[in-house]
């Protein structure tokens, strides 16, 4: 019997999910647990680590999965690595649902660093309003820069944080260029550091940073082994129909 794994927490993810529980397959929804309310999903949801690879192999066995969909984050590399090494090791086919890269339009003024502390060591010098635009899993990493007054964006409450000049805004995407602009304006902006996501619902700040001339230290994309990579849901679906599931059409 069919059960898919999707390992979600992104708006790809919950596509999926959707377009799934539509077509009656048995699957469980998977998310990391580091939002405090995560979305609702139509199918069966679990939260928290695996354990590492060898965790996840052994879920993999106890669950009786039988298809693999990472569906995670672009920069979650370690639980995608997890998610390679676990399905060789059980012998189970794995699929990616990843979200292009976004790349330099006219007008924009990128700067790219490999990683975080790349872009730690980038911001070095003078002080600067700095829209830290990373999630709150990387701010101990920047308080390496404290001279810099920094406006973040978090889906949740932060609680303590370890950036002595800060302001935050609670807020949950997808967000509009206008109101990016409008924000970055408010807050005098000078600089935007960002994760290369991709996607369309994280992309309106290097929209409004365009508009408004504003440089941006653009994190690149950490690099995976290689493995199966789809781009949207209805490759996805295909490739599920391809291996053996039956999909009901």
């Amino acid at each position: 019997m069919t059960h898919l794994l999707i390992l979600g927490g992104t708006t790809e993810a919950n596509a999926l999910a959707k377009a799934v529980a539509e077509q009656g397959v048995s699957a469980t929804y998977s998310y990391a647990g580091r939002v405090d309310n995560p979305r609702p999903q139509p199918l069966p949801v679990r939260v928290g680590g695996f354990g590492g690879a060898q965790g996840l192999a052994q879920y993999l066995w106890d669950h009786a999965i039988t298809h693999v969909i990472d569906a995670t984050h672009p920069f979650a590399a370690q639980m995608s690595r997890n998610a390679i090494a676990a399905c060789r090791d059980t012998g189970l086919p794995l699929a990616a649902l990843t979200r292009p890269a976004w790349t330099a339009q006219d007008g924009d003024r990128w700067q790219h660093v490999p990683d975080i502390g790349g872009a730690v060591a980038a911001l070095s010098g003078l002080a600067q309003r700095v829209f830290l635009a990373v999630g709150r899993m990387h701010l101990e990493d920047f308080a390496a820069q404290p001279q810099h007054h920094y406006l973040l964006r978090l889906v949740d409450e932060p609680g303590e944080l370890p950036l002595p000049n800060c302001d935050v805004v609670v807020s949950r995407g997808p967000f509009t260029e206008a109101d990016d602009r409008a924000l970055m304006q408010r807050h005098d902006i000078e600089l935007v550091v960002s994760k290369n996501a991709g996607g369309s619902g994280a992309r309106a700040k290097l929209d409004a940073a365009r508009a408004l001339g504003l440089p941006v230290l653009m994190i690149d994309r950490p690099i995976l082994p290689q493995r199966h990579e789809l781009t949207s849901v209805t490759q996805v679906l295909d490739w599920l129909a391809h291996s053996g599931v039956n999909l009901g059409v």
